[in-house]
């Protein structure tokens, strides 16, 4: 497997997985139904972010991850990011290896920490991953994720200190 930064040719096989994610009504809480531009527009990084695939031996783009800052200004010393890997590539350790380079990214770029300010609470996968890696829950917002399948779910805020 390959991490390597995104490009526009990349979108028309990125698009399908995001939709596949954000249909499923579990994880994210982006509206359903966008164009291939508009997924571009959400997902693609400008500088001083980063966007980038993973991709098999083959070509086959099996996630996708982006990061950079959490907010602005004062606030640009903590990074955060967003993962996404297609159901057909799950358990492979795609999610692994793409926020392994993730980490080691705001590391190089001199980030304090990586807050992730919504991992569902029910994305048990997501949150074992980012625990595992030495991430841990700050805060739990009670109701605030609408899960197609459990309903209003907690939001964790998570937090790596570099």
């Amino acid at each position: 497997m390959e991490i390597r930064d995104i490009t526009e040719s990349d979108l028309s096989a990125f698009a399908p997985i995001f939709r596949e994610i954000v249909d499923a009504g579990e994880t994210y809480a982006y509206p359903g139904g966008l164009r291939d531009d508009q997924v571009r527009d959400l997902w693609f990084e400008a500088a001083p972010g980063r966007t980038v695939v993973a991709v098999d031996d083959d070509g086959t783009l099996l996630g996708s991850a982006k990061m950079g800052p959490n907010r602005p200004g004062r606030g640009s010393h903590l990074g955060t990011a967003s993962f996404m890997v297609g159901s057909a590539a799950r358990g492979k350790g795609v999610g692994r290896a793409l926020a392994e380079d993730m980490i080691a990214w705001h590391r190089r770029e001199g980030f304090a920490g990586i807050q992730f300010n919504a991992v569902v609470e029910t994305n048990t996968a997501a949150v074992g991953l980012w625990q595992g890696l030495g991430f841990r829950i700050l805060g739990t917002v009670p109701g605030a994720f609408e899960s197609r399948t459990h309903g209003r779910v907690g939001l964790h805020v998570m937090l790596l200190e570099l």
